[in-house]
């Protein structure tokens, strides 16, 4: 009897913690802003490491950009900057962050740096400028969207 209420115990704590760390990784770390915007708590490291990727992505906009409002420029100068802010940008994220981030968030800078790479594919296999900028369109409408929804807090 003793081993049935242990073994009951263990399984809802087991349940408890799941449903904390699935809640946790889902919300992240957060809180409602005062201007309508969902405030993401950050240690002022962590904001400032987050801030830097997004200034990395919008270097590698610009770069885009540049490269194709410049004719005599080749198109390697902007599949090299859309690379640059692609996945591999993404690979050492520290895992801490990315728990106290929401869900949504996550989702949104994934599929910015995935279409990056897509960008710089699109770019080798000779897109033509205005495909381009609509690929770059569609992503800054993500931006956007996620600047409309989220803002940075510190602890």
């Amino acid at each position: 009897m003793k081993w049935r209420i242990f073994g009951w115990g263990i399984a809802a704590l087991w349940v408890i913690t799941i449903v904390i760390m699935s809640t946790f990784l889902v919300q992240g770390h957060t809180r409602p802003g005062n201007d309508g915007r969902t405030e993401i708590i950050l240690a002022p490291s962590e904001r400032d490491l987050v801030l830097a990727e997004m200034r990395g992505l919008l270097k590698a906009v610009h770069g885009v950009v540049t490269a194709l409002g410049t004719p005599d420029q080749p198109l390697k100068a902007a599949e090299a900057s859309a690379r640059a802010a692609g996945m591999a940008m993404a690979a050492d994220v520290n895992p801490a962050i990315m728990l106290k981030l929401p869900l949504p968030f996550k989702q949104m800078g994934m599929s910015i740096h995935k279409d990056m790479d897509h960008l710089a594919d699109a770019i080798a296999q000779g897109e033509s400028p205005p495909q381009i900028l609509n690929r770059l369109s569609s992503m800054t409408a993500r931006c956007t969207t996620c600047h409309d929804m989220y803002r940075f807090g510190t602890k």
